[in-house]
């Protein structure tokens, strides 16, 4: 343990230095230039501060408010040496921040009994930091393991849905990258946008209870078949609620919400405006910008042009004004993960 002694007297230092030695595993550093003593303690930890009070510029009261108010030294035990006469500095000193004084002349039984409990307070500090931190990592183990677990959850039931319709799989998994660019426009913090993106992956599981001859039916739906489409949403909804895991409850309001549309026309709930979650609306035009910009067995894929003419003109009906500007900005990311997932896609032909 370092023990820091601070004296402008250099046989008081001394002094000081010899009756330290009695203590095992300890090092002492020892300054008579308090203002050094100072930058010391800038760049190092001590374990304990022996400092005097009658010293030029700084004195012992100024060091000690000083390394109080450094970075990680708030517990370090400090002991003042003081005259017998000096009781409205020890005063001061306390206020400042000192746990204990030493008289002068100092007294060598004084000194070791004040030392030894000082000591034994750091290392008491010291456990108490070491397990505290290892109570943290604990705490972060595991709750990477929920994460890990959650994930897994996602991936088993995005595959669920792929099986179904394998026509999907790469459009859920670049609508669900717009989603998390989008999210990072609109300021959500890191975390966040990862969530958005593993939960907008899950946003048609529901079309798990269709039909196969609605599901995959290689033209336009009926009325009545779109009515029955229509309810994937619900049947999203209740595949993923009820659960404690905030990814999954964000995911089961995207599949239940990410057809409203922001004049109140959508559906199952005819939700209006920023009574839809943003997540939702996020997904919502995700879902739109990717699904006219791929090939479907009923239509040819759109140009860009034609996309964001399209996503204009929906802009305050289907979708949030706010959010279609912020995904204007976006466009050269969005189009990146497009490139990106599109030269994959081909590569597996």
């Amino acid at each position: 343990m370092k023990v820091l002694i601070v004296d402008d007297n250099e046989m008081n230092v001394n002094l000081l230095r010899n009756l330290m030695v009695k203590f095992q595993n300890c090092e002492t550093v020892c300054f008579t230039d308090s203002k050094l003593a100072v930058a010391w303690c800038e760049e190092n930890d001590p374990d304990l501060l022996l400092v005097d009070y009658m010293m030029p510029n700084p004195n012992g009261l100024e060091v000690i408010q000083k390394v109080r108010s450094m970075v990680g030294k708030k517990d370090t035990p400090i002991v003042m040496i003081t005259a017998v006469n000096e009781k409205e500095v020890r005063y001061k000193a306390l206020e400042a921040g000192a746990n204990d004084f030493l008289t002068k002349p100092i007294d060598t039984a004084e000194l070791t009994a004040r030392v030894r409990n000082m000591l034994e307070l750091r290392k008491s500090q010291v456990n108490m930091a070491n397990r505290a931190q290892w109570l943290q990592e604990e705490v972060q183990k595991a709750t990477r393991e929920i994460v890990d677990r959650e994930r897994e959850v996602v991936v088993r039931l995005t595959r669920a849905a792929e099986h179904r319709d394998p026509g999907t799989g790469s459009h859920i998994i670049r609508m669900a990258h717009y989603c998390r660019i989008l999210a990072k426009y609109c300021g959500f913090a890191e975390e966040e946008q990862d969530m958005i993106m593993e939960a907008a992956a899950m946003h048609d599981i529901g079309k798990m209870g269709l039909a196969d001859s609605i599901l995959l039916k290689p033209a336009s739906l009926s009325v009545e078949e779109y009515e029955t489409m229509k309810t994937h949403t619900l049947m999203g909804y209740e595949i993923l609620n009820g659960s404690n895991s905030k990814l999954l409850k964000m995911a089961a309001e995207i599949a239940l919400y990410h057809h409203e549309k922001f004049d109140g026309t959508g559906y199952p709930k005819g939700l209006k405006d920023y009574d839809i979650p943003l997540y939702a609306r996020i997904c919502a035009l995700s879902d739109v910008f990717d699904a006219l910009m791929s090939r479907r067995p009923y239509k040819d894929a759109w140009t860009l042009e034609e996309t964001v003419k399209e996503i204009d003109g929906r802009m305050g009906t289907h979708f949030d004004p706010d959010l279609v500007k912020k995904f204007k900005s976006a466009l050269p990311e969005l189009l990146e993960v497009k490139k990106l997932h599109d030269e994959r896609d081909a590569s597996m032909l």
